[in-house]
């Protein structure tokens, strides 16, 4: 499996680069729009991959960060989420995009992505609300549970999102459950008002 390359870039576009390595092979990688933009305008660079083997051959998926490869690697697991759509969703919106809408189910975010129906949308959401987390959003790092309840990172990752600080995001879920909301839904709206 080739999990990371790094080397000279032969050739790039929006949808792939051709990199050279040390060992003088060239491998073409499918790349997400950040890892093009990462890319870009460089004579060298480095990508995390993915590798798919399949009837149709072997292909490489490239990304610009081990946070990016761990959101693309999630969205794969969904049925009806194959590596393209799992790339097309992260070229439409950024790692911390994908996990803030799925954090609080956003179909309509999800589903802006072209190619990416309302049914699939909600499948991404349902089946992954509870293994995305503040990691995927904060460099993977481990985030202390400081909110009222350990249960409250999404609705913080989903103020976060919207550019709240932690310390804003925290005090004001914490306001909001004081005030008997339940729900991630209910908590950032409430949230949200209170700010």
């Amino acid at each position: 499996m080739i999990g990371f390359i790094k080397g000279k870039i032969l050739a790039i576009t929006p949808d792939y680069a051709l990199i050279e390595t040390a060992a003088g092979l060239g491998f073409e990688v499918a790349c997400s729009y950040s890892a093009f933009s990462a890319l870009a305008g460089k004579k060298e660079g480095e990508l995390y991959t993915y590798m798919q083997v399949g009837e149709n051959g072997v292909a490489l998926y490239g990304f610009s960060s081990q946070e990016e490869k761990n959101m693309f690697l999630k969205l794969i697991t969904v049925s009806g989420v194959g590596p393209k759509m799992g790339i097309a969703i992260l070229s439409g919106l950024n790692t911390a995009d994908v996990a803030a809408a799925i954090a609080t189910s956003d179909i309509k975010r999800l589903s802006s992505v072209k190619g990416l129906g309302k049914k699939t949308a909600e499948r991404i959401c349902l089946e992954l609300r509870e293994k995305v987390s503040a990691p995927a959003v904060n460099g993977g790092a481990a985030v202390p549970q400081t909110a009222a309840y350990g249960g409250d990172e999404d609705a913080v990752v989903a103020l976060m999102t919207l550019g709240f600080s932690r310390s804003e995001s925290e005090k004001a879920i914490y306001r909001a459950r004081s005030q008997g909301a339940q729900s991630v839904e209910d908590i950032i709206m409430i949230a949200l008002k209170g700010m």
